[in-house]
């Protein structure tokens, strides 16, 4: 089936927030971590509000909560290392248990790949997880190209994950189409020159999403056609 005039050739999505909700194992598995180390746990609202730079900064900023201390302090503590190795672990093993899509998203995906358009997901988490949660909830398969936090020597905001996806399907910017739930997201697709749409839902660092000028929010994932 080809592609309605004027859809986008590739569409690129976010993951955390945007095509699946995480950030309640996510906060099971820094709580799981705090609790190893004797700290204090740190609650849901607040973990959803540090979900977007990948899982060691929302590791580094629990860490400071609870510890009272800074996030420089923390990053140049000599036991950063070691909190981060039982997180991993943790993580590992809450990944897919308490995350499930968001309504639509299957569904829409499937469409978009029947009428012939490239999907990708680039996200800021790191690959081993991304990886885990896609598996978990049988989205793998829909995805051309997946880039993670940790593919590239950058990552969101910087562009490079968007422009490489762009270079892979020898796609322009103007027929593409980025979709997230943060101004993370606005900013990444501002900088590689592509339209951008914002679901409300998501994690945006306790910000209203309409603060970062979208081009479009849409309800849910499937209004993109």
């Amino acid at each position: 089936m080809s592609l309605p005039l004027n859809a986008p050739r590739l569409v690129m999505f976010d993951l955390d927030g945007t095509l699946v909700e995480t950030a309640p194992e996510i906060c099971d598995a820094v709580n799981d971590t705090l609790s190893h180390f004797a700290l204090a746990p740190v609650a849901q609202q607040q973990v959803n509000d540090w979900i977007g730079h990948g899982t060691h900064t929302l590791l580094v900023q629990a860490l400071a909560f609870s510890q009272g201390q800074t996030e420089a302090a923390v990053r140049a503590s000599d036991g950063l290392a070691d909190i981060a190795a039982v997180f991993k672990t943790h993580y590992a093993q809450r990944c897919g248990t308490r995350s499930h899509p968001y309504p639509d998203v299957v569904d829409t995906l499937a469409r978009l790949r029947q009428r012939g358009a490239h999907l990708a997901v680039v996200t800021n988490k790191e690959s081993a997880y991304t990886q885990t949660v896609l598996d978990a909830h049988g989205l793998t398969a829909y995805f051309d190209a997946i880039v993670c936090g940790d593919t590239l020597p950058t990552k969101k905001p910087a562009p490079e994950g968007v422009l490489s996806c762009l270079a892979q399907f020898a796609v322009a910017a103007s027929d593409a189409l980025f979709v997230g739930d943060s101004s993370i997201d606005v900013a990444t697709a501002r900088n590689a020159g592509v339209p951008v749409w914002v679901v409300p839902y998501g994690y945006n660092m306790g910000q209203q999403i309409a603060a970062s000028a979208p081009d479009r929010i849409i309800a849910t994932i499937g209004a993109i056609e």
